[in-house]
């Protein structure tokens, strides 16, 4: 069977250029179990006012369902999912990073940090390695590798 991270990275490289022609921002791809079923999870952006629809979405399941039917890159059945990112996000990548610079975000660390596993701050970006948030104390640095999650957060 095909690694996982092969898999996302070979969709990946499918999915960009497409998402490019539509005038998308490729988010994310995963593939997931979730129960019993594999997944494919394609998340797309933009930069257009409103946001991703639903008929975005659509439009991008249907331009990509017959080239990953000829790339053929996963063995056995999945699901594919093609979504937006949300309002609530995690950032993983450096790119996610820099598109929300100027948001709040919830940074969840493996131990502790000051007392706290957590840290709700204002994210500034990403520099090298390290996550940069200013906090009512100043700006403040954290290795990504200590940091178990990045999420955005929306205050509803």
């Amino acid at each position: 069977m095909k690694q996982k991270k092969n898999i996302a990275g070979t969709v990946r490289d499918i999915a960009q250029p497409l998402a490019e022609s539509f005038g998308y921002i490729l988010w994310d791809v995963e593939y997931v179990r979730e129960g019993a079923d594999m997944v494919l999870r394609i998340t797309i952006d933009t930069d257009a006012e409103g946001g991703i629809t639903i008929e975005d979405c659509e439009k991008m399941h249907r331009a990509i369902d017959p080239l990953l039917d000829e790339a053929d890159p996963i063995e056995g059945a999945y699901m594919l999912s093609v979504s937006s990112p949300g309002v609530e996000r995690v950032l993983t990548e450096p790119l996610h990073f820099e598109r929300m610079s100027g948001w709040d975000v919830e940074l969840k660390f493996y131990t502790a940090v000051d007392g706290s596993k957590s840290l709700r701050a204002r994210l500034v970006g990403l520099d090298g390695e390290d996550i940069v948030v200013e906090t009512d104390e100043g700006e403040k640095r954290f290795p990504k590798k200590a940091v178990a999650k990045c999420e955005t957060v929306f205050d509803w």
